[in-house]
């Protein structure tokens, strides 16, 4: 990297900063992982603290968003900024390359495994009325979702994800559901987390400081996979069953 002027160089926490209103998501490990993978070269001061300048912060937008909303593995994002560091013509984000390219982008759901909790930055959490709140439901609903183990507190919070919940189960309750129809949503989603669980705990095993990091990293890939795959498998079936 180039070097800049020092005024225009950031810290970790200044880069977090920018970046959390697009990502909510991104916690300083998974940054520090980012560079681990040489994704990002972020230059250091002569006591080894690192620092950021724009030009790494437009790469870490780049590579959250080519895997939040085109569920493209680290492997690939990384021949993508290789070939424009080389200055090749690389096709945008989400565009065909033929035959075996990947499809138009979806949005990724914000949340698919439980979010990456680490010592440097605490999960989102909620207070009780903050959930009810930002959810649009009564504590009756809220109450059914507990007993049902959808939604559950952690302490005396809840975690981000319990507001998707919430709000699914809401949209869902306007075309009849109830919420003791979506038990069996959430016994296969307990399946699928144990299934990731056994392709990821050899990766745990392992000795490193970023050993966690990726599993957690490759756990994410697998859950979004497996989400696609679980939604083409539906859009198959209701076609099959609903076509004429």
């Amino acid at each position: 990297m180039n070097a800049q002027p020092a005024r225009a160089l950031m810290t970790i926490g200044d880069v977090l900063g920018l970046l959390r209103p697009d990502f909510p998501d991104i916690t300083i490990s998974k940054i520090r992982f980012l560079e681990s993978e040489g994704l990002i070269e972020p230059e250091r001061s002569p006591s080894g603290y690192r620092k950021f300048g724009a030009a790494d912060v437009e790469r870490l937008r780049f590579v959250l968003t080519a895997q939040r909303d085109h569920y493209m593995p680290l492997r690939v994002i990384r021949q993508h900024l290789e070939a424009r560091d080389r200055g090749e013509a690389v096709p945008p984000l989400g565009a065909r390359r033929g035959a075996g390219g990947p499809e138009p982008a979806q949005r990724r759901p914000r949340t698919l495994v439980a979010a990456d909790t680490t010592a440097d930055e605490p999960a989102v959490r909620l207070t009780r009325r903050q959930l009810l709140d930002g959810a649009g439901i009564d504590e009756d609903l809220l109450a059914r979702l507990e007993e049902y183990g959808l939604v559950r507190r952690t302490g005396t919070h809840y975690l981000g994800e319990a507001l998707t919940v919430a709000r699914a189960a809401a949209a869902l309750g306007e075309f009849g559901f109830e919420v003791r129809h979506l038990r069996v949503v959430k016994a296969a989603a307990d399946r699928q987390v144990g299934l990731i669980e056994q392709m990821v705990a050899p990766q745990l095993r392992r000795r490193g400081p970023d050993a966690h990091e990726r599993a957690a990293e490759t756990a994410r890939e697998i859950a979004a996979l497996s989400v696609r795959l679980h939604a083409a498998l539906v859009s198959t079936g209701l076609r099959e069953s609903l076509d004429p």
